[in-house]
């Protein structure tokens, strides 16, 4: 890999910039693993830079951590203005959610697998599809599954209304999370070792096969989406 010198990222003039094509995040200056992904049009701050030719970035709207190769850089651009976020009521986040069930069964039609740390279609791992079909509609949730459990305003799950959250997981932690679209059913991308390898629709019931019965042992919690995530040292639009 070719060396970058420093004086590439003009930190004192800019240090907050806009993507200008989907970037791929990883979790550590290896970047071997990925850990999320930055779509088209997302602001992220550059922390620092390494001397294995890395970014240290954080992701403006959900304030998430990554790592992102120098040689990426070129496909950012600084911003003037930072980013703000805007608040939404709840009775504007409930007029969007049949959008961000919309999303969900037209990225379902799309051939996809699951992928660790996706949130750019195709192909999405679990919380990285509920985040980008709530962004569609213009709402923000925290990046990952159990993040997303702890933002939400729990509920029964007799309550459980289209457009809410399912969370499953161990004692411990929640480790998954789906979308209920009513009708006892609910939207999600699974694994390929125990679930779908991708996007699907199942049953919250003790009845169906295998997978089902896995998933709805490990029900943990449901949650309402209720505000649009709002980014810590970030100014906001109100």
């Amino acid at each position: 890999m070719p060396s970058y010198p420093k004086t590439q990222i003009p930190s004192q003039q800019f240090n907050e910039y806009r993507c200008k094509a989907p970037l791929n995040l990883y979790d550590s200056p290896t970047s071997r693993s990925l850990a999320t992904q930055a779509a088209a049009g997302r602001y992220l701050r550059v922390l620092s830079q390494t001397d294995e030719n890395v970014l240290e970035v954080r992701l403006c709207e959900d304030d998430y951590p990554g790592w992102l190769p120098l040689e990426d850089f070129d496909y950012l651009e600084p911003v003037d203005t930072p980013y703000q976020a805007i608040a939404l009521s709840r009775l504007e986040i409930q007029n969007r959610l049949p959008q961000v069930i919309a999303f969900t069964l037209e990225a379902m039609k799309q051939p996809n697998y699951y992928l660790w740390g996706g949130t750019v279609g195709p192909n999405y791992d679990c919380s990285g599809l509920m985040q980008a079909a709530f962004r569609a509609s213009g709402i923000w949730l925290p990046r990952d599954s159990y993040q997303q459990e702890a933002f939400t305003h729990a509920i029964a799950i007799e309550e459980l209304l289209p457009g809410d959250l399912i969370f499953f997981g161990t004692h411990e932690k929640v480790n998954h999370v789906a979308l209920y679209v009513g009708d006892g059913r609910y939207i999600h991308s699974s694994g390929k070792d125990n679930g779908r390898n991708g996007i699907a629709i199942d049953p919250l019931s003790e009845q169906g096969d295998a997978i089902t019965q896995a998933y709805y042992r490990q029900l943990y919690s449901c949650g309402r989406v209720v505000e649009s995530y709002q980014p810590s040292n970030f100014p906001m639009d109100k």
